[in-house]
Formats: C-alpha cells, sequence, structure tokens
C-alpha cells in the first residue's frame, strides 16, 4: 500500500527565506542606482520564483524593459544571492517537529518549490532539512513549474507516492492554485508570503501553527479517503 505524500513549498512555507532574498535583492538593486525594496513590503514579491521577483522588481522602479537586462540582473542575483543564502533564513517553528512526526508515521515527504533546484537543495543542506524528504524538485526539474499542476503531480509521483494520497503545504497564491488544479487538498500556511489575503484563495485550510499540522493533514487524508 502506497504511504500518503507530504509535500511541502518552501521559501515562506518550510522556511522564512525573506531576509535574504530580500536582502539580496536591497543589495543589487543599490548597485544598480536604483531604491532598495522594504523588507515587509517586498514579502508579496516572493512565490512564483527568483526570476519573476527580480522582474517585478525592477518594473517597480522602471527598469526591466527588456528580457536580457533580467536575465543578466537574475545571473548576478543568484551569485549574490548562493553565498549567503542562510545567513538569516531559517525553518518557521514547530516545522521540524513535525517533519519528524511524519516521517515516524511512515509518510513519504517533498519539496516542491519555485526556487533553482540546486539552490533549494543548497538552502535545505546547510538548514539541515534535506535529510527529511524523498524528493526536492524546483523550478528546473521539470518543463513545467508552479502553478501548474503537473510540476506537484511529477514530485508526488517521484517521491514514491499517489496524488490521490497526498496534502500540500504552502503559503501563497502560486501554491493554492497549483494543488487545486491537482485536486490535492492543500494546507496554507498563514505566517508566509502571499499579496491577496488567504481567505480570498479558498485553501482548504488556513493554518497558524505548525504545531498543529499533524492533525490538520490527517484530517485531510482521512477525508480524501472516503471521497
Amino acid at each position: 500500500m502506497t504511504a500518503p505524500t507530504i509535500v511541502f513549498d518552501l521559501d515562506g512555507t518550510l522556511v522564512d527565506t525573506h531576509p535574504d532574498l530580500i536582502g539580496t535583492l536591497s543589495w543589487l538593486l543599490e548597485a544598480e542606482g536604483l531604491d532598495p525594496v522594504d523588507l515587509v513590503q517586498a514579502k508579496n514579491l516572493i512565490g512564483h520564483g527568483m526570476k519573476p521577483m527580480i522582474e517585478k522588481a525592477l518594473k517597480l522602479q522602471g527598469r526591466g524593459s527588456t528580457q536580457d537586462e533580467i536575465d543578466e540582473v537574475f545571473g548576478r542575483y543568484v551569485v549574490a544571492y548562493e553565498k549567503r543564502i542562510a545567513a538569516a533564513s531559517r525553518p518557521y517553528p514547530g516545522i521540524v517537529a513535525a517533519l519528524d512526526h511524519f516521517a515516524a508515521e511512515g509518510m513519504l515527504l517533498a519539496v516542491c518549490t519555485n526556487k533553482l533546484h540546486r539552490l533549494a537543495v543548497k538552502l535545505l543542506d546547510e538548514l539541515d532539512l534535506t535529510r527529511h524528504f524523498q524528493v526536492i524538485t524546483g523550478f528546473d526539474t521539470y518543463p513545467v513549474r508552479k502553478p501548474h499542476p503537473d510540476h506537484l503531480i511529477f514530485t508526488i509521483r517521484d517521491a514514491g507516492g499517489d496524488p490521490a494520497k497526498a496534502v500540500m503545504i504552502g503559503d501563497s497564491e502560486t501554491d493554492i492554485r497549483t494543488a487545486q488544479a491537482a485536486r490535492v487538498p492543500l494546507v496554507a500556511y498563514s505566517g508566509g508570503y502571499t499579496a491577496i489575503p488567504l481567505p480570498e484563495l479558498n485553501p482548504d485550510v488556513i493554518l497558524d501553527d505548525y504545531h498543529d499540522l499533524p492533525a490538520t493533514v490527517a484530517r485531510l487524508l482521512a477525508q480524501a479517503a472516503v471521497r
């Protein structure tokens, strides 16, 4: 019998990465002669991947009119970000205990992120989280990426799981739309990064505290089993 699969987004879900993501972005913008971004407001730039974040930040200040410019700035961003990838980024409170619980229950664990794969692995390695996951998939793992449902479906299957016995944990519109399109129940973490209030996005559950995650996931899996 296939074990349930629990799939996590990374930025804003597993790890609070905005201090390093946005700190690097502000440094880069200042190097371009532009204004740095406010840490709180800039959280809304995160969620679609780093290149869209760079593009949005440039266009907010009248730059990024050509793809060549966006690609060039993005390349420099990746180099700078990789050097400080876990300087201030930390797992959210309660998440490690939840991962340990799921592993003890024999569940399959995976990461499905729009971060470049090698950067996702590097971040998780530096925070000693990689060991928890059967598979980690990123922006460049498959021909498609979130919000395309196949990014999630392929991740579940590569972890050895079945989409009919899976739950996704995310924090943003991208995650919610992905899970809805894949017909996978989603727990939306309220402490992450979203420009749209979570209730307006209609996730299956909104969660404020990861200490409640095991019971929430168990309930969603039980509901899915009787459908």
